[in-house]
């Protein structure tokens, strides 16, 4: 399976580094070349060297998108740090590429049930920790 991760945050380097050891073929996408570094770190090899890919560009200029290999994606994971970035790259995923999986970070909760709504796979950290807190403090 062909994966494309957007960010290279904690994240995005997580599921890549997670996905490439269970076999899939694993492109990163970063703004930041220096994010690169997170793929390395921990590893007995380098990135690309374990079979993995990473292109530097901004995730919503399509050519960088098709670089990545958008075009071959079986998955599409939007995990940078921004909302706003994440919600439209993941629409752009779904919409004009037709990749069959998309996961999206989202942070709102309300933008992600709603996101949720339109067919996308939200996931939303800060509803697990509200879910937690309060399951806390109610109990």
């Amino acid at each position: 399976m062909f994966i494309l991760i957007v960010g290279s945050g904690r994240v995005g380097s997580a599921v890549a580094k997670r996905a490439l050891d269970a076999g899939h073929e694993v492109s990163v996408l970063d703004s930041d070349p220096l994010s690169h570094e997170r793929l390395d770190k921990d590893q007995m090899t380098t990135w690309e060297d374990a079979g993995g890919r990473f292109t530097v560009s901004t995730a919503l200029e399509i050519d960088g998108l098709i670089e990545a290999g958008i075009e071959q994606a079986d998955v599409f994971v939007a995990a940078t740090s921004g909302d706003n970035t994440n919600l439209v790259i993941a629409q752009i995923a779904q919409r004009r590429f037709k990749v069959k999986r998309v996961v999206v970070r989202v942070a709102d909760p309300a933008r992600a049930s709603w996101y949720a709504e339109q067919g996308l796979l939200t996931i939303c950290p800060t509803q697990v920790a509200i879910d937690e807190a309060s399951r806390v403090v109610l109990a």
